[in-house]
């Protein structure tokens, strides 16, 4: 299956949770907290009024409660507006 965002929207995967301390210790899944840094893999088109400013493959910073989540292919995504993306980084 294969989705592409219409309007302004960015289609991202969420980076994994951390698992583990610094210091070794485990975290069970129900404790850690949610991911906020995703990975750009679709985008749409944009509006005049709304351009979409990011590109695929880059590494984004979102809002903590932004977009809807989707399960597509056993892999877990995000829809997000372009709006919500707080920053991109850069390694």
């Amino acid at each position: 299956m294969k989705i592409k965002p219409l309007a302004d929207r960015v289609l991202v995967k969420p980076a994994k949770a951390e698992s583990k301390t610094a210091s070794g210790i485990i975290i069970p899944e129900a404790a850690q907290e949610k991911t906020q840094t995703a990975t750009v893999e679709a985008v749409g088109p944009g509006t005049e009024k709304d351009p979409v400013t990011v590109k695929v493959g880059e590494t984004i910073m979102y809002d903590k409660y932004a977009g809807t989540q989707i399960k597509m292919d056993g892999e877990e995504y995000l829809i997000v507006k372009n709006s919500d993306i707080i920053a991109v980084i850069e390694k």
